[in-house]
């Protein structure tokens, strides 16, 4: 088509010096390709937004030599591919404009509107911020792309043409770069096109970054490919043939497509099943594309009266869309010719979506449809990683969320109501319990799946019925991290034990400051807000709920903090005698800043003390214990404590019974605890000679006064030899 004349007046207006010298051809192929959708005025304001950016990047070369501008050229040529309009287009030209020149935003703006200001804005990094790590810019421009996307889904499309273009030049940088690129591409990118519907996208993607990745196995799985397209090109068209005959005479119009595995997916499964490229079967495949969905179901049928399916390789996406829209029914069947054959079908607009995913349903917009459009699952998908993200503060904790929730395969259950739940493969009974509500995995105590009752580390198949029970006095712990799968599960459960330990920090700090000043010889007189604000500007403490939580968790000793604030005691100071200097009361049920020594395991009744360890708090040790006097040389961590009046709280001890090698032994001892309401947490028996064995027990108990108890009662067994306390 003709190119548009030079409109040079709103050039310079802009700010632009004109330049009779920029070229012309590099916007022909663009502008033709356009005018196969867009009226002549918007191609008019494209040919435009190109002058101004070939301009802006004048005498700027990438690295492989040639002008820059062709790069934002050929990411609008990768987009005008999906058929976006004038506005996206344009700010895929301009898209580094902002980012490697001196025009501002405000310029972009007043030129091409604040849509395409936005839209560029939203592609840029965060390049005027010094980060701490890589990993940090990384993750802060992820961030900002993410919230971007929320407000337009244009922004990422443009990010993964931009990711795109530089792929397939990807040779140009030395091979490090190279290999740098290519794996943040395998982890971010490619899943991310995956994960909105942009199949075809994230397979180049995903190919690419294997050739950089590992070029050696890319090149011999290439290889092998071409071969063997070459002595299998006839039995495929043979199947294919036969295909579309089956259906002919059915009376089904339908399109049948061949289709081959990218070299990525082949290797993945060569990886995943441990098997070489010539023990795989199912390379080759058939899409079948049908006029309805009706259509679909009896073509299905028709395939599987033709060749024998494979058992448990059917999936109907029809009825059960991806996350991202996808819908399609996939099956596994035997061919004649002995060949493994996965066959697609689906509609001609589901076949569409497959491609374009949500740039499918953004374009082609034909009046009010039933469900959840791409665009609108995408968009929920982006929010709530974003709700996510807000709870997290450490970039690579956030990194690591996007990951998970970028993670392909997924698995359907249903809750008590018969609504589906999409989690990634893996996802437990907890991460369900999080997708329903925040406060329903706050405060799960255990599951029931397909009516039996389960534990929540329990892996959710396909189809499972799940129904959470929950408690008013269950709450996270550290142990849910273990198997919690899902991003938004591991952040809300982080968020909440965050919250929790400063929250008990804060108490635990305050009971420690007013002893010392009590020790001090301050007395009961409270802290005047003078004091409290003299004692933060002496320390650098922004707030005093600051300064408790750096005492509770041991950051700060307690004594030390009041001996800032308070003047040495005087012969006049008689308001405190030494008896205030009480030790801190233990009662057996707080958090995760009194810890019990596994060395020496104190239990009520024990004589105790309290030794500070940085970020984890008082550590409680008993008297005689043998790690408690390497502390003692550290006076200042030394924390006196007592057992409160009213102890609660069940406390692991170490029980060793040497017995007589008789049947029946071990489950006699074991039933005797069981009687005395004590739980056995461990067991493990010495060997040493086959006569006289000794076991060794872990049980729960409430005090010394319940352990008695429970040796008093081990000891009247007849084949029990000795039976006492273990420690260390």
């Amino acid at each position: 088509m003709q190119i548009p004349a030079l409109r040079t007046k709103r050039l310079r207006n802009a700010g632009i010096r004109i330049n009779p010298r920029v070229p012309r051809k590099p916007a022909s192929a663009l502008c033709d390709k356009l005018s196969e959708y867009l009226d002549d005025q918007a191609i008019e304001e494209v040919y435009h937004a190109y002058l101004f950016g070939a301009e802006a990047h004048q005498g700027q070369r990438r690295v492989s030599g040639e002008p820059y501008i062709n790069h934002p050229i050929a990411v609008a040529e990768i987009l005008s591919e999906l058929r976006l309009d004038s506005r996206s287009i344009i700010a895929a030209i301009l898209h580094d404009v902002i980012e490697d020149t001196e025009i501002p935003a405000e310029t972009v703006a007043r030129e091409f509107g604040d849509e395409v200001a936005e839209l560029v804005d939203g592609v840029s990094k965060i390049s005027q911020i010094e980060f701490d790590s890589k990993e940090h810019a990384e993750a802060e421009n992820l961030r900002k792309m993410l919230l971007a996307m929320s407000r337009d889904i244009r922004v990422i499309l443009i990010k993964l043409a931009d990711r795109m273009h530089n792929m397939r030049t990807l040779d140009a940088l030395p091979a490090a770069k190279q290999r740098t690129i290519a794996k943040q591409t395998l982890d971010i990118y490619a899943p991310i096109a995956n994960r909105l519907g942009l199949h075809q996208w994230s397979r180049e993607l995903q190919d690419l970054s294997f050739h950089h990745i590992y070029p050696n196995r890319y090149r011999a799985i290439a290889k092998a490919l071409k071969k063997r397209a070459g002595n299998r090109k006839a039995v495929v068209k043979k199947l294919r043939v036969s295909i579309e005959r089956e259906l002919r005479e059915s009376g089904l119009d339908a399109k049948v497509l061949g289709r081959k595995k990218s070299v990525y997916s082949i290797y993945k499964k060569m990886s995943r099943k441990h098997r070489s490229f010539d023990e795989l079967h199912d390379i080759y495949g058939f899409r079948i594309i049908m006029n309805s969905v009706d259509d679909c179901y009896r073509a299905l049928g028709i395939i599987h009266n033709l060749y024998k399916p494979i058992p448990g390789r059917f999936t109907d996406y029809i009825a059960i869309p991806k996350a991202n829209g996808y819908q399609s029914l996939h099956t596994v069947v035997f061919g004649a010719f002995g060949e493994s054959l996965e066959v697609q079908i689906r509609t001609e607009d589901m076949n569409r979506i497959a491609e374009a995913g949500v740039a499918a349903h953004w374009i082609y917009k034909s009046g009010p449809e039933s469900g959840a459009t791409p665009p609108q699952l995408a968009r929920q998908w982006l929010l709530d990683l974003l709700d996510t993200q807000q709870q997290t503060g450490n970039p690579s904790e956030f990194l690591e969320h996007l990951k998970i929730d970028l993670f392909p395969d997924e698995v359907y259950v249903f809750t008590p109501k018969g609504d589906i739940k999409k989690l990634p493969r893996g996802a437990t009974a907890l991460d369900f319990a999080y997708a329903v509500h925040t406060d329903i995995g706050n405060r799960c105590a255990g599951a029931r799946i397909n009516h039996e009752l389960v534990s929540l580390p329990t892996v959710l198949n396909n189809g499972d019925h799940v129904e959470i029970i929950s408690s008013d006095t269950a709450h996270p712990t550290a142990t849910w991290l273990n198997y919690a799968v899902t991003g938004k599960a591991r952040a809300t459960i982080r968020n909440y034990l965050k919250s929790q330990q400063r929250y008990e920090a804060v108490n635990l700090g305050k009971r420690l400051l007013d002893r010392a000043i009590k020790t001090r010889r301050f007395g009961r007189k409270k802290l005047t807000d003078d004091q409290r604000r003299m004692l933060l500007d002496a320390l650098g403490v922004d707030n005093w709920d600051d300064l408790l939580s750096d005492i509770g968790s041991g950051i700060r000793m307690a004594d030390m903090v009041a001996k800032q604030l308070l003047p040495p005691p005087t012969n006049k100071d008689k308001t405190v005698t030494d008896d205030n200097d009480q030790p801190l009361a233990i009662h057996g049920s707080e958090g995760m800043l009194i810890h019990y020594a596994r060395c020496c395991n104190p239990i009520p009744g024990d004589t105790i003390v309290g030794f500070f360890t940085t970020g984890r708090g008082i550590v409680i040790h008993t008297t005689d214990c043998p790690n408690a006097k390497g502390y003692r040389k550290q006076p200042d961590k030394w924390v006196p404590v007592e057992w409160a009046a009213e102890v609660t709280g069940h406390f692991p001890v170490n029980l060793r019974v040497e017995v007589h090698n008789k049947r029946g032994v071990l489950a006699r001892i074991a039933t005797v605890i069981a009687e005395q309401e004590s739980n056995i947490n461990n067991v493990n028996v010495d060997e040493r000679d086959g006569k006289f064995p000794a076991i060794r027990f872990i049980v729960e108990v409430a005090d010394r006064i319940h352990l008695a108890q429970i040796l008093r009662q081990i000891r009247t067994e007849p084949s029990v030899i000795k039976v006492t306390r273990a420690k260390g």
